[in-house]
């Protein structure tokens, strides 16, 4: 099961980090793609085909693809929400830095509306030009020959497990799962999911969506089982432990989100500790979010850039430019943990303000579940929940 649903509630659902990568190997394409609009692709004023072009150096460098990528003037994005990861504030400062306009085609759609958008909207100048996506549909782009190979400047930054080796993707940005709560309403702060089925709770904990349908829900599953005795290959413990929240009283079905927050129908909110930031926590005084003791799951977002992008030197200036150590810090002041973190803290450079801002990560140890596992957890998922929750 795949789900399509929009993108506020689509979070990464097939991020599978290192596993994945190695899943990819053996499939990745290194087409490069054509023209989007059936004519040449080589940039205005510039001898550069920068569809073809797969690192800066190809097109003669930094300075040719700026050069080329303002000669376009335009750049097509998809999916993105303003308030999502800092993408507002990212957006902008692109165009004021490059002088290149950005179209922002459905916001609140998702990773299978950008699938969607490339081959429907393929030979149009309006088809988008980059991706961000979870992980296993680039997987499927990639498979399908939809995606360009790009290695950015800082492509040796990149963590090996969350890219693609001949470069067709690589993660952008992630988080974990995390329990928000109002403290106006809440006066014992949860730190854990065991803590969450206290009968003080009654009637205040809600997810973002039928985890059957929505990433983020699926994604409290898996938290969830990790906390009581499950595993990557033993999502189940999770379902059984919102079906005992349910029973206990506690648990509220449907679609929790900043509004059921702040109108006191979900006090308590398991979702991406990002979206919490940036969603939740601005509309509630005093919000508290925290990564829970028990159950530690993280997933990450995925770039890339279309093979048939209109605009191929904008394009590739997008992504040189969120690799960028200006990029990696505006996902990091969106409190979304870019993939160069650890670069950027080695060397100095990161925004100390925004890193301190982070949930803190009770001893930490990133892992994935792999592409097999992933599939398996969903079909438990899908045939369980309906059974143990009602739907």
């Amino acid at each position: 099961m795949t789900p399509t649903m929009g993108r506020r509630r689509s979070v990464a659902f097939g991020a599978a980090g290192a596993a994945l990568l190695m899943t990819l190997a053996a499939c990745g394409s290194s087409s490069s793609g054509g023209s989007a609009t059936g004519d040449s692709t080589t940039s205005p004023g510039s001898g550069t085909d920068w569809s073809t072009a797969q690192a800066a150096a190809d097109g003669g460098g930094m300075d040719a693809l700026v050069a080329a990528a303002k000669a376009e003037g335009t750049l097509n994005v998809i999916t993105l929400p303003r308030d999502w990861a800092n993408y507002g504030n990212i957006m902008d400062d692109f165009t004021k830095k490059y002088g290149i306009k950005i179209n922002d085609a459905n916001p609140d759609g998702s990773s299978q509306d950008e699938i969607n958008a490339m081959q429907q909207l393929k030979g149009q100048s309006r088809a988008p030009d980059v991706l961000d996506m979870g992980t296993s549909f680039a997987i499927t782009a990639t498979t399908d020959g939809l995606l360009a190979p790009y290695k950015v400047a800082s492509w040796d930054d990149i963590p090996a497990a969350e890219k693609d080796v001949d470069g067709n993707w690589f993660d952008d940005y992630g988080g974990y799962v995390a329990i928000g709560y109002d403290p106006s309403k809440v006066k014992t702060p949860p730190t854990s999911f065991k803590d969450l089925l206290n009968p003080i709770y009654k009637n205040q904990v809600g997810i973002n969506g039928d985890p059957t349908e929505t990433g983020a829900g699926f994604a409290a599953v898996y938290a969830a089982a990790l906390a009581n005795g499950g595993s990557f290959a033993n999502i189940k413990p999770g379902v059984d432990f919102f079906q005992k929240l349910k029973q206990v009283g506690n648990f509220v079905p449907g679609t929790s989100s900043a509004t059921t927050v702040q109108s006191g129908q979900t006090p308590i909110f398991i979702y991406w500790d990002y979206l919490q930031a940036s969603e939740v926590a601005p509309h509630v005084p005093g919000y508290k979010i925290v990564i829970p003791t028990d159950g530690q799951y993280a997933a990450y977002y995925s770039q890339a850039i279309s093979a048939t992008a209109p605009h191929p030197a904008a394009a590739r200036l997008w992504e040189e430019y969120l690799y960028s150590q200006e990029g990696q810090n505006l996902w990091l002041q969106g409190f979304a943990r870019p993939a160069e973190l650890d670069t950027l803290v080695s060397g100095g450079t990161v925004d100390e303000t925004a890193y301190k801002a982070l949930p803190a990560v009770p001893n930490p140890k990133l892992s994935f579940p792999t592409a097999d596992q992933l599939t398996a957890a969903q079909a438990v998922v899908a045939k369980d929940w309906p059974t143990e929750l009602g739907g």
